[in-house]
């Protein structure tokens, strides 16, 4: 914007120079042949700065472009931070070969770390439900029910509860803490995929890496009156005891594909629709890994 304000100023100069000499009726055919080269001489100036002004845009551009992830809903494609070069196309249909793991009879609400189990296995690595079981952050806040209200712990800052019996208040744990524990085995890889769109599952699906998720045990969604306010030291949780996770191992035009700690089922299959509501129900929770650089 600054050399072509000079360039109309040096024109403007030149030209009432010209109509100088014009008044004065002497120099009229040289002072014209300045007039023009100049004019030529500063055209072609701009002409070339402003080339390279493009060509440095188009640089800074095309750097913006390689970096910066678009989101997924919109592209279908995934740009992580290991590859600035690899995109990867949401396929038709996954269905992938992953460890299935019974919850019970030693863990009836250890679901999600199960699910982690199933999670870290798949990648080769040998830890089993029982060490994650003990290894995952807790939440000590003990229940209490007073004026009607319930208190007690949080299900983003630890398990809630009692993770191996039935006879004990218990409920289970979030994504927070699991991506936490699942960050210990493999550092730097974990991607905390809550809150984004289903697309962006299928994308990692669509590159071999199943999915941990929280869900409830119908893989549907639930009517509200299946859900109770807990009163928390960080404030107030909406919660079901219908809450579940679940390793997703798979997708096709019409179900979904997962492996279930509740019943050690490899594959087990919901309509995708049904279930997709019951995950954003839940509160789009979801962790998986990525691959090394």
């Amino acid at each position: 914007m600054n050399i072509l304000f000079l360039i109309i100023g040096l024109l403007l100069l030149l030209f009432i120079y010209l109509l100088i000499k014009v008044r004065k009726g002497t120099g009229l055919l040289k002072s014209s042949i300045m007039f023009l080269s100049a004019f030529l001489i500063i055209v072609i100036a701009f002409i070339f700065e402003n080339s390279k002004t493009t060509h440095i845009a188009n640089a800074v551009e095309s750097i913006k472009l390689l970096w910066v992830q678009t989101p997924v809903e919109k592209t279908n494609t995934l740009l992580d931070k290991h590859s600035a070069i690899s995109i990867i196309k949401i396929k038709d249909e996954v269905l992938l070969d992953a460890p299935a793991i019974n919850q019970f009879p030693e863990l009836p609400r250890g679901c999600e770390v199960t699910s982690l189990a199933m999670l870290l296995q798949y990648t080769g690595i040998n830890v089993d439900k029982m060490t994650l079981a003990e290894k995952v952050k807790k939440d000590p806040t003990p229940y209490k029910v007073e004026n009607g209200k319930v208190y007690f712990g949080h299900p983003n800052v630890g398990f809630v509860g009692n993770m191996y019996t039935f006879d004990e208040k218990g409920y289970g744990v979030y994504h927070k803490p699991i991506k936490e524990l699942a960050e210990t085995y493999l550092p730097n890889q974990i991607t905390d995929l809550t809150g984004s769109g289903f697309e962006e599952i299928k994308i990692h699906l669509s590159d071999d890496r199943p999915v941990w998720v929280i869900t409830n045990t119908t893989y549907k969604k639930l009517p509200k009156n299946y859900f109770q306010t807990w009163y928390t030291p960080i404030g107030e949780v909406n919660i079901t005891l219908k809450e579940h996770s679940v390793l997703i191992t798979g997708y096709d035009q019409q179900f979904i594909y997962f492996n279930d700690p509740l019943t050690g089922e490899k594959n087990k299959k919901a309509p995708l629709v049904d279930f997709e509501e019951s995950w954003v129900q839940m509160g789009r929770q979801a962790i998986t890994y990525l691959p090394k650089e």
